[in-house]
């Protein structure tokens, strides 16, 4: 199973360590974190992933491995910028979105395009944007509710 961690890379402490608690998770479940591989959400999480022994793989806008945070276990460096979001989707079976900004919204709306489910904790509020499939967009109440609700959702049959 492949978990995606999406969200920003400017972020607060307490998003942080939401994000670690999450990556730390997705590990302790057996399931592999798949990320942007750059900061903040995606750093905390990773950290967190390889602090509880588990797999990282980080999907790299740029063209140097060099560009991932130091707890990217597998770099693979794109060099085709914020395109590479579509490729973390694709490679991810369900998708947890920790804050973020428009390029964490690009990845859900991937996601949600590719009927991928999205938990979100803390992220995009989708309500007002049109008819957003509930059983698609879930929304986390804390990292521990995220990380089950994806391991629900990707072991749902598609």
């Amino acid at each position: 199973m492949i978990i995606g961690v999406i969200g920003g890379s400017d972020v607060n402490l307490r998003i942080r360590q939401q994000a670690f608690e999450i990556g730390k998770r997705i590990a302790e479940k057996g399931a592999i974190l798949v990320c942007g591989g750059l900061g903040g959400v995606m750093e905390a999480a990773c950290r967190g992933a390889r602090d509880a022994g588990g797999l990282t793989v980080g999907i790299l806008p740029g063209s140097e491995t060099m560009e991932a945070n130091p707890h990217v276990t597998i770099p693979v460096a794109t060099g085709i910028g914020i395109a590479r979001n579509a490729i973390i989707v694709r490679t991810a079976n369900v998708l947890i979105a920790v804050d973020g900004s428009y390029g964490t919204l690009s990845e859900i709306a991937v996601a949600l395009n590719l009927r991928k489910t999205v938990v979100q904790l803390g992220s995009w509020r989708l309500s007002e944007a049109g008819e957003v499939d509930p059983g698609l967009y879930l929304t986390a109440e804390s990292p521990e509710d995220a990380v089950e609700k994806a391991i629900a959702a990707a072991r749902r049959p598609r």
